[in-house]
Protein backbone atom coordinates (compact mmCIF):
# COMPACT_ATOMS: atom_id res chain seq x y z
CA UNK A 1 0.00 0.00 0.00
CA UNK A 2 1.43 3.39 -0.95
CA UNK A 3 2.30 5.73 1.92
CA UNK A 4 -0.43 8.26 1.12
CA UNK A 5 -3.22 5.65 1.18
CA UNK A 6 -1.79 3.96 4.28
CA UNK A 7 -1.87 7.33 6.02
CA UNK A 8 -5.48 7.86 4.97
CA UNK A 9 -6.50 4.46 6.37
CA UNK A 10 -4.66 5.16 9.63
CA UNK A 11 -6.45 8.48 9.81
CA UNK A 12 -9.79 6.77 9.18
CA UNK A 13 -9.02 4.30 11.98
CA UNK A 14 -8.33 7.17 14.36
CA UNK A 15 -11.42 9.04 13.17
CA UNK A 16 -13.60 5.98 13.78
CA UNK A 17 -12.09 5.48 17.24
CA UNK A 18 -12.79 9.07 18.26
CA UNK A 19 -15.90 10.11 16.34
CA UNK A 20 -17.87 6.91 15.72
CA UNK A 21 -17.21 3.92 18.01
CA UNK A 22 -17.89 5.77 21.32
CA UNK A 23 -21.32 6.80 20.01
CA UNK A 24 -22.36 3.67 18.09
CA UNK A 25 -24.56 2.34 20.91
CA UNK A 26 -26.23 5.75 21.24
CA UNK A 27 -26.87 5.90 17.49
CA UNK A 28 -28.43 2.44 17.73
CA UNK A 29 -30.62 3.38 20.71
CA UNK A 30 -31.71 6.73 19.26
CA UNK A 31 -32.17 5.14 15.81
CA UNK A 32 -30.22 7.77 13.93
CA UNK A 33 -26.68 8.86 13.21
CA UNK A 34 -26.11 12.52 13.81
CA UNK A 35 -25.99 15.21 11.16
CA UNK A 36 -22.77 16.35 12.80
CA UNK A 37 -21.08 13.01 12.10
CA UNK A 38 -22.21 13.06 8.48
CA UNK A 39 -20.72 16.54 8.15
CA UNK A 40 -17.41 15.39 9.64
CA UNK A 41 -17.30 12.41 7.27
CA UNK A 42 -17.92 14.73 4.34
CA UNK A 43 -15.18 17.08 5.52
CA UNK A 44 -12.78 14.11 5.57
CA UNK A 45 -13.76 13.27 2.00
CA UNK A 46 -15.22 9.88 2.90
CA UNK A 47 -18.58 10.50 1.21
CA UNK A 48 -16.82 10.83 -2.13
CA UNK A 49 -14.03 8.39 -1.38
CA UNK A 50 -14.26 6.50 -4.67
CA UNK A 51 -15.16 9.49 -6.85
CA UNK A 52 -12.51 10.92 -9.21
CA UNK A 53 -10.72 14.08 -8.07
CA UNK A 54 -12.45 16.12 -10.78
CA UNK A 55 -15.71 15.58 -8.85
CA UNK A 56 -14.06 16.45 -5.51
CA UNK A 57 -13.55 12.80 -4.60
CA UNK A 58 -10.57 11.07 -2.99
CA UNK A 59 -10.12 8.87 -6.09
CA UNK A 60 -9.47 5.75 -3.99
CA UNK A 61 -9.01 2.50 -5.88
CA UNK A 62 -11.16 -0.51 -5.03
CA UNK A 63 -8.81 -2.01 -2.43
CA UNK A 64 -8.24 1.31 -0.66
CA UNK A 65 -11.98 2.03 -0.65
CA UNK A 66 -12.57 -1.40 0.87
CA UNK A 67 -10.03 -0.76 3.61
CA UNK A 68 -11.73 2.55 4.39
CA UNK A 69 -15.11 0.82 4.49
CA UNK A 70 -13.72 -1.72 6.96
CA UNK A 71 -12.51 0.94 9.39
CA UNK A 72 -15.86 2.74 9.40
CA UNK A 73 -17.79 -0.56 9.52
CA UNK A 74 -15.86 -1.86 12.51
CA UNK A 75 -16.95 1.16 14.50
CA UNK A 76 -20.61 1.30 13.45
CA UNK A 77 -22.54 -0.66 10.83
CA UNK A 78 -25.17 2.04 10.31
CA UNK A 79 -22.50 4.67 9.69
CA UNK A 80 -20.76 2.35 7.22
CA UNK A 81 -24.04 1.85 5.41
CA UNK A 82 -23.95 5.53 4.43
CA UNK A 83 -20.87 4.72 2.34
CA UNK A 84 -22.57 1.64 0.89
CA UNK A 85 -25.71 3.51 -0.14
CA UNK A 86 -24.66 7.09 -0.83
CA UNK A 87 -21.22 6.42 -2.32
CA UNK A 88 -21.32 2.87 -3.73
CA UNK A 89 -24.91 2.38 -4.88
CA UNK A 90 -25.95 5.89 -5.88
CA UNK A 91 -22.67 7.67 -6.55
CA UNK A 92 -21.09 4.92 -8.62
CA UNK A 93 -24.26 4.58 -10.71
CA UNK A 94 -24.23 8.29 -11.53
CA UNK A 95 -20.51 8.15 -12.24
CA UNK A 96 -20.94 5.23 -14.64
CA UNK A 97 -24.18 6.11 -16.42
CA UNK A 98 -24.73 9.82 -15.87
CA UNK A 99 -24.19 12.48 -18.48
CA UNK A 100 -21.30 14.85 -17.78
CA UNK A 101 -23.87 17.44 -16.77
CA UNK A 102 -25.41 15.01 -14.25
CA UNK A 103 -22.00 14.06 -12.89
CA UNK A 104 -20.99 17.68 -12.40
CA UNK A 105 -24.35 18.54 -10.90
CA UNK A 106 -24.55 15.70 -8.38
CA UNK A 107 -21.18 14.13 -7.57
CA UNK A 108 -19.37 17.18 -6.12
CA UNK A 109 -22.43 17.95 -4.00
CA UNK A 110 -22.53 14.34 -2.82
CA UNK A 111 -18.83 14.36 -1.99
CA UNK A 112 -19.30 17.57 0.01
CA UNK A 113 -22.23 16.10 1.92
CA UNK A 114 -24.56 18.80 0.62
CA UNK A 115 -26.73 16.23 -1.16
CA UNK A 116 -27.37 12.81 0.41
CA UNK A 117 -28.59 10.12 -1.99
CA UNK A 118 -30.67 6.99 -1.37
CA UNK A 119 -31.19 3.99 -3.66
CA UNK A 120 -34.92 3.38 -4.12
CA UNK A 121 -35.28 -0.12 -5.57
CA UNK A 122 -36.93 -2.43 -3.01
CA UNK A 123 -40.71 -2.49 -2.66
CA UNK A 124 -43.19 -4.19 -0.31
CA UNK A 125 -43.65 -6.97 -2.87
CA UNK A 126 -40.26 -6.90 -4.58
CA UNK A 127 -37.13 -7.87 -2.67
CA UNK A 128 -34.89 -10.58 -4.11
CA UNK A 129 -37.10 -10.61 -7.22
CA UNK A 130 -36.22 -7.01 -8.00
CA UNK A 131 -37.49 -7.25 -11.58
CA UNK A 132 -41.02 -7.55 -10.22
CA UNK A 133 -41.18 -3.91 -9.09
CA UNK A 134 -44.51 -2.23 -9.74
CA UNK A 135 -43.59 1.43 -9.19
CA UNK A 136 -44.53 2.90 -12.56
CA UNK A 137 -43.55 5.82 -14.73
CA UNK A 138 -45.11 7.31 -17.82
CA UNK A 139 -43.99 9.96 -20.24
CA UNK A 140 -45.93 13.24 -20.20
CA UNK A 141 -44.68 15.84 -22.65
CA UNK A 142 -41.10 16.70 -21.64
CA UNK A 143 -41.38 15.06 -18.21
CA UNK A 144 -41.87 11.70 -16.56
CA UNK A 145 -44.54 10.99 -13.94
CA UNK A 146 -43.88 8.40 -11.24
CA UNK A 147 -46.37 6.54 -9.04
CA UNK A 148 -45.61 3.78 -6.55
CA UNK A 149 -44.14 2.82 -3.22
CA UNK A 150 -40.66 1.84 -2.04
CA UNK A 151 -39.73 0.18 1.26
CA UNK A 152 -36.60 -0.59 3.30
CA UNK A 153 -34.76 2.35 1.73
CA UNK A 154 -31.67 3.22 3.78
CA UNK A 155 -31.18 6.94 4.45
CA UNK A 156 -34.44 7.79 2.71
CA UNK A 157 -35.56 9.60 5.87
CA UNK A 158 -32.80 12.21 5.45
CA UNK A 159 -31.95 11.96 1.75
CA UNK A 160 -32.00 14.99 -0.50
CA UNK A 161 -32.69 12.85 -3.54
CA UNK A 162 -33.49 9.28 -4.53
CA UNK A 163 -32.28 7.13 -7.39
CA UNK A 164 -35.66 5.61 -8.22
CA UNK A 165 -36.10 2.44 -10.27
CA UNK A 166 -39.50 2.30 -12.00
CA UNK A 167 -41.14 0.52 -14.88
CA UNK A 168 -43.26 1.31 -17.92
CA UNK A 169 -44.56 -2.02 -19.16
CA UNK A 170 -41.51 -4.19 -19.74
CA UNK A 171 -39.10 -1.23 -19.69
CA UNK A 172 -37.34 -0.48 -16.41
CA UNK A 173 -35.62 2.90 -16.07
CA UNK A 174 -33.81 4.95 -13.42
CA UNK A 175 -34.56 8.50 -12.34
CA UNK A 176 -32.97 11.03 -10.02
CA UNK A 177 -35.86 12.38 -7.94
CA UNK A 178 -35.63 15.37 -5.62
CA UNK A 179 -36.93 14.37 -2.19
CA UNK A 180 -38.83 17.65 -1.92
CA UNK A 181 -40.75 17.08 -5.15
CA UNK A 182 -44.54 17.50 -4.82
CA UNK A 183 -46.15 14.08 -4.33
CA UNK A 184 -43.24 12.51 -2.45
CA UNK A 185 -44.07 11.19 1.03
CA UNK A 186 -41.45 9.67 3.34
CA UNK A 187 -42.31 7.63 6.45
CA UNK A 188 -39.39 6.60 8.70
CA UNK A 189 -39.22 2.94 9.79
CA UNK A 190 -38.55 2.23 13.46
CA UNK A 191 -38.22 -0.83 15.69
CA UNK A 192 -35.84 -2.68 13.38
CA UNK A 193 -33.55 -5.57 14.29
CA UNK A 194 -30.44 -3.74 13.09
CA UNK A 195 -29.27 -0.86 10.90
CA UNK A 196 -31.45 1.10 13.28
CA UNK A 197 -29.47 4.30 12.80
CA UNK A 198 -29.46 4.12 9.00
CA UNK A 199 -32.60 6.27 8.64
CA UNK A 200 -34.62 3.60 6.80
CA UNK A 201 -37.96 4.72 5.42
CA UNK A 202 -40.83 3.95 3.11
CA UNK A 203 -41.33 6.33 0.18
CA UNK A 204 -44.58 6.94 -1.67
CA UNK A 205 -44.65 8.63 -5.07
CA UNK A 206 -47.99 10.11 -6.14
CA UNK A 207 -47.95 11.75 -9.58
CA UNK A 208 -44.37 12.88 -9.01
CA UNK A 209 -43.04 14.82 -11.99
CA UNK A 210 -39.40 14.32 -12.99
CA UNK A 211 -37.69 16.40 -15.69
CA UNK A 212 -36.30 14.48 -18.64
CA UNK A 213 -32.74 15.50 -17.77
CA UNK A 214 -33.09 13.55 -14.50
CA UNK A 215 -33.42 10.19 -16.22
CA UNK A 216 -30.20 8.27 -15.57
CA UNK A 217 -28.99 6.33 -18.59
CA UNK A 218 -31.12 5.28 -21.52
CA UNK A 219 -34.79 4.51 -21.08
CA UNK A 220 -35.24 0.78 -20.54
CA UNK A 221 -31.65 0.32 -19.30
CA UNK A 222 -32.59 0.71 -15.63
CA UNK A 223 -32.29 -2.90 -14.53
CA UNK A 224 -29.83 -4.63 -16.85
CA UNK A 225 -27.26 -1.86 -16.58
CA UNK A 226 -27.92 0.57 -13.73
CA UNK A 227 -29.39 -1.72 -11.06
CA UNK A 228 -26.92 -4.54 -11.72
CA UNK A 229 -23.96 -2.14 -11.69
CA UNK A 230 -25.13 -0.39 -8.53
CA UNK A 231 -25.71 -3.68 -6.71
CA UNK A 232 -22.29 -4.93 -7.76
CA UNK A 233 -20.69 -1.89 -6.11
CA UNK A 234 -22.99 -2.35 -3.12
CA UNK A 235 -21.98 -6.01 -2.74
CA UNK A 236 -18.34 -5.07 -2.75
CA UNK A 237 -18.96 -2.62 0.07
CA UNK A 238 -20.95 -5.25 1.98
CA UNK A 239 -18.15 -7.80 1.57
CA UNK A 240 -15.86 -5.46 3.50
CA UNK A 241 -18.70 -4.72 5.94
CA UNK A 242 -18.89 -8.43 6.80
CA UNK A 243 -15.15 -8.54 7.35
CA UNK A 244 -15.43 -5.43 9.52
CA UNK A 245 -18.06 -6.95 11.82
CA UNK A 246 -16.17 -10.24 12.07
CA UNK A 247 -12.90 -8.45 12.87
CA UNK A 248 -14.55 -6.27 15.51
CA UNK A 249 -16.22 -9.28 17.09
CA UNK A 250 -12.94 -11.22 17.05
CA UNK A 251 -11.15 -8.40 18.84
CA UNK A 252 -13.99 -8.14 21.37
CA UNK A 253 -13.97 -11.85 22.21
CA UNK A 254 -10.19 -11.88 22.58
CA UNK A 255 -10.18 -8.84 24.87
CA UNK A 256 -12.96 -10.33 26.99
CA UNK A 257 -11.38 -13.78 27.18
CA UNK A 258 -8.11 -12.51 28.65
CA UNK A 259 -9.76 -10.55 31.44
CA UNK A 260 -12.76 -12.75 32.35
CA UNK A 261 -12.14 -15.52 34.89
CA UNK A 262 -14.17 -18.68 35.50
CA UNK A 263 -13.18 -21.76 37.48
CA UNK A 264 -10.24 -19.83 38.87
CA UNK A 265 -8.52 -18.91 35.61
CA UNK A 266 -8.97 -16.70 32.57
CA UNK A 267 -11.44 -18.19 30.13
CA UNK A 268 -8.88 -17.89 27.32
CA UNK A 269 -7.05 -20.80 28.97
CA UNK A 270 -10.06 -23.10 28.52
CA UNK A 271 -9.77 -25.28 25.40
CA UNK A 272 -13.36 -24.72 24.15
CA UNK A 273 -12.83 -20.94 24.13
CA UNK A 274 -9.47 -21.35 22.40
CA UNK A 275 -11.18 -23.42 19.71
CA UNK A 276 -13.77 -20.68 19.13
CA UNK A 277 -11.09 -18.00 18.88
CA UNK A 278 -8.91 -20.09 16.58
CA UNK A 279 -11.78 -20.78 14.18
CA UNK A 280 -12.83 -17.12 14.16
CA UNK A 281 -9.27 -15.99 13.49
CA UNK A 282 -8.91 -18.40 10.59
CA UNK A 283 -12.19 -17.24 9.11
CA UNK A 284 -11.30 -13.56 9.38
CA UNK A 285 -7.96 -14.14 7.67
CA UNK A 286 -9.68 -16.04 4.86
CA UNK A 287 -12.31 -13.31 4.50
CA UNK A 288 -9.66 -10.62 4.25
CA UNK A 289 -7.92 -12.54 1.48
CA UNK A 290 -11.19 -12.83 -0.47
CA UNK A 291 -11.92 -9.11 -0.11
CA UNK A 292 -8.44 -8.12 -1.20
CA UNK A 293 -8.62 -10.52 -4.14
CA UNK A 294 -11.98 -9.13 -5.24
CA UNK A 295 -10.67 -5.57 -4.94
CA UNK A 296 -7.55 -6.36 -6.94
CA UNK A 297 -9.61 -8.02 -9.68
CA UNK A 298 -11.94 -5.03 -9.83
CA UNK A 299 -8.97 -2.71 -10.28
CA UNK A 300 -7.67 -4.72 -13.23
CA UNK A 301 -11.20 -5.17 -14.63
CA UNK A 302 -10.78 -8.95 -14.56
CA UNK A 303 -13.61 -10.79 -16.32
CA UNK A 304 -14.48 -12.67 -13.10
CA UNK A 305 -14.38 -9.63 -10.80
CA UNK A 306 -18.16 -9.54 -10.45
CA UNK A 307 -18.31 -13.20 -9.44
CA UNK A 308 -15.36 -12.86 -7.10
CA UNK A 309 -17.22 -9.99 -5.43
CA UNK A 310 -20.28 -12.20 -4.97
CA UNK A 311 -18.10 -14.95 -3.47
CA UNK A 312 -16.48 -12.49 -1.06
CA UNK A 313 -19.81 -10.98 -0.04
CA UNK A 314 -21.44 -14.38 0.48
CA UNK A 315 -18.49 -15.63 2.55
CA UNK A 316 -18.03 -12.57 4.75
CA UNK A 317 -21.77 -12.22 5.42
CA UNK A 318 -21.96 -15.80 6.68
CA UNK A 319 -18.69 -15.39 8.57
CA UNK A 320 -19.89 -12.22 10.29
CA UNK A 321 -22.96 -14.08 11.52
CA UNK A 322 -20.81 -16.97 12.78
CA UNK A 323 -18.13 -14.89 14.49
CA UNK A 324 -20.56 -12.47 16.13
CA UNK A 325 -22.60 -15.44 17.39
CA UNK A 326 -19.44 -16.97 18.83
CA UNK A 327 -18.47 -13.63 20.36
CA UNK A 328 -21.78 -13.59 22.22
CA UNK A 329 -21.09 -17.17 23.35
CA UNK A 330 -17.66 -16.25 24.72
CA UNK A 331 -19.24 -13.35 26.61
CA UNK A 332 -21.90 -15.65 28.05
CA UNK A 333 -24.76 -13.79 29.70
CA UNK A 334 -22.93 -10.49 29.27
CA UNK A 335 -23.11 -11.01 25.52
CA UNK A 336 -26.87 -10.67 25.71
CA UNK A 337 -26.64 -7.21 27.27
CA UNK A 338 -26.41 -3.98 25.36
CA UNK A 339 -23.69 -2.97 27.81
CA UNK A 340 -21.37 -5.03 25.63
CA UNK A 341 -20.99 -4.22 21.91
CA UNK A 342 -21.15 -7.86 20.78
CA UNK A 343 -24.93 -7.79 21.33
CA UNK A 344 -25.21 -5.08 18.67
CA UNK A 345 -22.64 -6.70 16.37
CA UNK A 346 -24.69 -9.92 16.48
CA UNK A 347 -27.83 -8.09 15.33
CA UNK A 348 -26.03 -6.12 12.65
CA UNK A 349 -24.45 -9.25 11.15
CA UNK A 350 -27.80 -10.83 10.28
CA UNK A 351 -28.65 -7.99 7.93
CA UNK A 352 -25.66 -8.70 5.71
CA UNK A 353 -27.08 -12.09 4.75
CA UNK A 354 -30.13 -10.30 3.33
CA UNK A 355 -29.13 -6.98 1.75
CA UNK A 356 -27.60 -6.59 -1.71
CA UNK A 357 -28.76 -10.13 -2.49
CA UNK A 358 -29.52 -12.88 0.00
CA UNK A 359 -26.98 -15.57 0.78
CA UNK A 360 -29.24 -18.09 -0.95
CA UNK A 361 -29.44 -16.05 -4.16
CA UNK A 362 -25.66 -15.72 -4.17
CA UNK A 363 -25.14 -19.41 -3.55
CA UNK A 364 -27.16 -20.15 -6.69
CA UNK A 365 -24.97 -17.79 -8.71
CA UNK A 366 -21.77 -19.24 -7.24
CA UNK A 367 -22.90 -22.82 -7.97
CA UNK A 368 -23.66 -21.95 -11.60
CA UNK A 369 -20.25 -20.30 -11.92
CA UNK A 370 -18.57 -23.31 -10.35
CA UNK A 371 -20.14 -25.73 -12.81
CA UNK A 372 -18.99 -23.58 -15.74
CA UNK A 373 -15.52 -23.07 -14.29
CA UNK A 374 -14.74 -26.47 -12.84
CA UNK A 375 -17.30 -28.87 -14.29
CA UNK A 376 -15.66 -29.33 -17.67
CA UNK A 377 -12.68 -31.74 -17.85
Amino acid sequence: MITEVAGLIDEARAFAAMEIRPYAATFDEEQQISAGLIRKMADKGYLGASFPAMYNGLALDAVSYGLLTEQIGKACASTRSLLTVHTSLVGEAILRFGTESQRMNWLPEMAAGNKIGAFALTEPGAGSDARSIVTAYRRHKDKYVINGRKKWISFAAIADFFLVIARNGTDISAFIVDAKSPGVSVVPMKGLLANRAAHLAEIEFCEVEVPEENRLGKEGFGFTYIVNTALDHGRYSIAWAGLALAQEALEAMNAYSIQRKQFGRKIFLHAPVQAIIAEATTGVHAARSLCLRAGSMRQTKHKDALMETIIAKCFTAKLAMKVTTDAVQVHGGNGCSKEYPVERLFREAKILEIIEGTTQIHQEAIAEFSVRQYGMR
